[in-house]
């Protein structure tokens, strides 16, 4: 097992979330949403953290401490994915080993999903390997695409999606593991021509296949990890989920799911 790198993209405001406060330091069950996923990643043996804060930085940094284990990065304009992890490039540029990357809304993220991800990376090592899941209703999400021998050839966005890839029912969560080198490079690259006019981390495996590297999509992620927090309905959906976890214990205190 070499050196473990995690990003926690952590930035955004969550403005459909109604309130001044950041996204991911909204309680669930008692905590501030991102320290689950925090959780996940040291459970999954991730030896360095860096957390990508932007909007009210101050305050996620007090919320969270002085974790030895974490250094922060600043996203100043918050520009997309693709930005926010370009601002991590010296911590990227001098490491060696995988780089994880998630997103600091996904409090059910599943220690077991981050462990087979970085197993397979670390044994197969391709330049990314991504985490997917096969939902029923895929709306709203990215859809994997596969050649006709079952090979990752890209994803697409629903709103860029035909009628016959809107059928696809495996989709992309946001959470990949990356050789360092060849996620500097493909970031490079990445593109802001889209109506947002923003940098998409999403972008990068296909950047790389089209470089002639060789990218992996797991479909390993389990079904709970797709539900994300975008709204303060979903936060309530998340949080009754996360309530009837194993791992949850009536103290108020939850453990590393897959420990």
């Amino acid at each position: 097992m070499g050196n473990r790198l995690g990003i926690v993209l952590a930035a955004g405001k969550g403005t459909r979330m109604k309130s001044d406060l950041p996204k991911v330091l909204f309680p669930v069950a008692g905590r501030p949403m991102i320290a689950y996923v925090l959780d996940a990643l040291r459970a999954a043996e991730i030896e360095r953290l860096v957390v990508v804060v932007g909007y009210r930085a101050d305050l996620v940094r007090e919320t969270l401490g002085a974790c030895a284990d974490i250094e922060y990065v600043l996203q100043k304009e918050q520009l997309g994915t693709g930005h926010a992890v370009k601002m991590c490039h010296a911590a990227l540029a001098t490491h060696e080993g995988p780089a994880l990357i998630v997103t600091g809304d996904s409090p059910l993220t599943q220690t077991e999903s981050l462990r087979a991800l970085l197993n397979d990376f670390e044994t197969d090592q391709p330049a990314c390997v991504l985490g997917t899941l096969h939902k029923p209703d895929p709306s709203g999400l990215g859809r994997i695409l596969r050649d006709a021998d079952g090979q990752f050839t890209g994803i697409i966005e629903e709103k860029d999606a035909n009628d016959q890839q809107k059928q696809i029912t495996e989709v992309n969560m946001s959470t990949y593991v990356f050789e360092p080198k060849a996620l500097l490079e493909s970031l490079e690259k990445l593109q802001n021509d889209n109506r947002q006019g923003e940098y998409y981390v999403t972008d990068c495996p296909g950047i790389l296949i089209a470089d002639g590297r060789r990218v992996r999509a797991l479909p390993v992620l389990k079904p709970i990890e797709a539900l994300s927090i975008n709204t303060v309905e979903d936060l309530a959906i998340v949080e009754a989920e996360l309530l009837k976890q194993d791992h949850y214990s009536p103290g108020g205190q939850v453990r590393p799911s897959g420990s």
